[in-house]
């Protein structure tokens, strides 16, 4: 039943339960303890997260086809948990030296992570209705602030006073925050296992029949996406606005570490963004269902556009935490109500495909922001001019947006998929 308290409250909670992984494995811990601990070195690491990237990219289109034609979100999201969360248990094993192991566990948590979100953001369909998905996306990734900052959190303080717990060194406590985020994951997915339902699921379909329909609706997804123009240009918006913001994410730090910020100073940005965007996010919910999703976007945008230019002038680690908050304040508000609005334009009976596919060209199309970064930075030898061309993706994400007409869009995907 669409917009039951109990099943919304427990979709969720998914959030809770995976931004641990986001926290702790992909942005704050490991990416130290890896090159510290480990001995890899920042091109590897590079390497270990384009080899994710691409792998989900090649998966997630053909899982979500296949998980809307025989009705197995949950079955597909289950299992790429449970790859998730022991991948992230399992990276206790790697010792000095370990390089490729360590690259090869993180690869496949990432594909946990990644392949999971697609059948996790499927999901909104079958437990929201339209009016409501801005709020309840909204408050999904609120959730997942909170979560992801709490354990992260106590992570930190762990490792910055191991003896706390009976441990010897910041190495042990590293591998007790990446264990705990495996035990977290799985206990705060039960709600949504439990709780959230599918219609009845085909069982009398061979996996290789499901593979062979996932690919032949791939193919129509491709042939007669065209006659969606309205969900067309919106994936196109998409695509800018994720690569600006993509590119925030994973070259903070490293412009942070270049124009001489501390890496104690990093990691409390980080927890700046994560507890500012959990009611941050709750409130970007509420006010895109008052005031439109679409104007909301807008906002987030223009807000990523101060953000560029502040940091062109930031010169201190102060200057960073405010650019932290002001992220916090956009951040998970505006993915989340972007993932409503694809929600909403979405064909009917293809949601998973469809986020799938959405997840694919995103990741695909993620490589212009760090290369237009590295090659302004090659030519101006200026990481502060480097940070400011960023701006472009958020300008063309704008002018883009504006050509969408999400209520047309919406008259669009009522219409079966030939």
């Amino acid at each position: 039943m669409l917009d039951n308290k109990k099943v919304v409250r427990s979709w969720m909670m998914y959030d809770w339960a995976n931004s641990a992984f986001a926290t702790t494995i992909m942005a704050a811990v490991l990416p130290i303890y890896y090159v510290s601990a480990v001995g890899g070195t920042d091109t590897s690491w590079g390497f270990t997260q384009t080899a994710s990237a691409i792998v989900i990219a090649l998966l997630s289109p053909l899982l979500g086809a296949i998980a809307d034609y025989s009705n197995r979100k949950i079955f597909f999201l289950r299992w790429f948990m449970i790859l998730g969360a022991i991948s992230s248990m399992l990276l206790v094993l790697p010792g000095k030296g370990d390089v490729l192991l360590t690259s090869i566990i993180v690869i496949i948590g990432m594909v946990g992570f990644g392949a999971g979100n697609t059948f996790y953001d499927a999901l909104l369909n079958d437990v929201a209705s339209p009016g409501n998905r801005d709020k309840v996306s909204a408050n999904g990734f609120a959730l997942g602030y909170l979560g992801g900052g709490i354990l992260l959190a106590l992570n930190i303080a762990i490792i910055q006073n191991p003896s706390l717990i009976g441990l010897k060194d910041t190495v042990a406590a590293s591998q007790v925050s990446f264990f705990s985020v495996g035990v977290w994951w799985i206990i705060f997915s039960i709600p949504i296992l439990r709780n959230v339902r599918e219609k009845k699921t085909v069982t009398d379909v061979k996996l290789g029949q499901q593979v062979i329909a996932g690919l032949q609706r791939l193919r129509a997804t491709f042939m007669q996406i065209r006659k969606y123009p309205e969900l067309w240009k919106f994936m196109i918006a998409y695509w800018f606005f994720f690569d600006g913001v993509n590119t925030i994410i994973v070259m903070a730090a490293s412009y942070g570490t270049t124009i001489g910020i501390e890496s104690g100073d990093l990691i409390k940005a980080l927890l700046i963004t994560q507890f500012i965007g959990f009611p941050a996010s709750y409130l970007f919910g509420s006010l895109a269902k008052r005031l439109g999703a679409k104007k909301m976007l807008y906002a987030a945008q223009a807000v990523y556009l101060v953000i560029v230019v502040l940091g062109y002038f930031m010169e201190t680690a102060l200057h960073f935490y405010i650019l932290a908050a002001l992220v916090g304040l956009v951040q998970g508000g505006s993915q989340a109500t972007a993932r409503s609005i694809y929600s909403r334009l979405i064909p009917a009976g293809r949601v998973a495909e469809f986020n799938g596919f959405l997840s694919f060209t995103s990741r695909f199309f993620s490589f212009g922001g760090p290369l237009v970064f590295a090659l302004v930075k090659l030519v101006t030898d200026s990481s502060r001019s480097a940070l400011l061309a960023v701006a472009f993706f958020f300008v063309m994400g704008m002018i883009v947006l504006t050509f969408v007409d999400t209520v047309k869009g919406e008259r669009e995907s009522e219409r079966a998929m030939e």
